[in-house]
């Protein structure tokens, strides 16, 4: 019992340390010195590099996505709704979901295992003998680029994905490549694409302090990064889908349309 217990103490305490790591990323944000040319680096490093992993998953989302769109139409005739099927799935809620996951993957691991090396080869304190704010040059430059590169991401997946939709029926029933995208955003309106897709600034938060306090608390030397790296996969990913069913709600209750 006595152990019990203990575990759980230590797991609140982490889970009250992570969030006020949270809470002081956001602080730091809106105070000077902005970091602005290492925010820009991150964003590209984050951002940029990522875009080919997006673009090649939402033509396979999108492709998968639209064959078994058809397979389920076909038996009650209405083919011509697949286009516009595809679409506000996609933007609703597939792109941003599948969207988050594979950054989650990919910059998750990255920050973490990038931070956790700096931890054991003790190069944060060096950046601390130097006068320099380690917090706000390697966290706060980070969550940043992730609130700012996230929906842009997003994006890039529903165009992708609506493109592979695209790929697929044409190869399948011919249709023609402006009625097809007419089609496809022929239901999509403001409230669908906007709070869908803003709402994913928030994984981005999610994971980029999720993965930089994994980071920054590494111990164990090299072992320890690789935990750090696993465990920011992980929890970032387990966050995500958790707090994106909460975001739902609000915007179902924000935007009553939306879930009509």
């Amino acid at each position: 019992m006595e152990a019990w217990w203990t575990r759980a103490g230590v797991l609140f305490a982490s889970i009250g340390d992570a969030t006020l790591f949270g809470l002081r990323a956001i602080r730091e944000t809106f105070r000077p010195p902005f970091e602005l040319k290492e925010t820009a680096r991150q964003i590209y490093e984050l951002g940029w590099r990522s875009a080919p992993l997006i673009a090649a998953s939402g033509l396979a989302v999108g492709v998968v996505m639209s064959m078994h769109t058809r397979a389920s139409l076909e038996r009650f005739g209405a083919e011509a709704l697949i286009p516009a099927a595809l679409g506000i799935a996609l933007i609703r809620e597939t792109g941003p979901l599948t969207a988050g996951l594979l950054l989650s993957g990919r910059i998750g691991a990255g920050i973490g295992a990038e931070l956790g090396a700096m931890k054991v080869t003790e190069q944060i304190d060096a950046l601390e003998a130097t006068a320099v704010d380690s917090f706000k040059y390697l966290v706060v430059t980070r969550v940043v680029a992730c609130v700012v590169l996230m929906p842009i991401l997003t994006t890039v997946m529903n165009l992708t994905g609506i493109a592979g939709g695209f790929i697929a029926e044409h190869a399948t029933s011919g249709m023609p490549f402006w009625l097809y995208f007419r089609s496809a955003f022929s239901l999509v309106d403001f409230t669908d694409y906007v709070p869908s897709t803003l709402k994913t600034s928030v994984f981005g938060f999610l994971i980029a302090t999720t993965a930089a306090y994994l980071g920054t608390h590494t111990t164990s030397g090299t072992e320890g990064v690789g935990r750090a790296a696993t465990r920011s996969v992980v929890l970032s990913s387990v966050l995500l889908i958790t707090v994106n069913v909460l975001l739902v709600r609000v915007i179902f209750f924000l935007f009553p349309e939306t879930g009509g």
